[in-house]
């Protein structure tokens, strides 16, 4: 799934920035900061994606299958 890899690809873009952050560099946090806004929505991507093909998967009668 694309959305999932380009969700990690900005978290390991991110790693930097936030070793970075915690020797207290400002100008890194708020790079930081943003880039978890930008990872926020990535994932909100994923979840979306996931539910699309949960929707496809469904039966007819649009109640989930469950194994008793």
């Amino acid at each position: 799934m694309q959305e999932f890899e380009t969700l990690k690809q900005m978290v390991a873009e991110a790693e930097g920035d936030v070793q970075k952050a915690e020797g207290g560099n400002k100008a890194a946090g708020t790079r930081v900061r943003k880039k978890m806004q930008e990872i926020k929505a990535a994932a909100q991507d994923v979840r979306k994606k996931i539910l699309e093909g949960r929707e496809e998967g469904e039966p007819a009668g649009g109640a989930a299958e469950t194994e008793g």
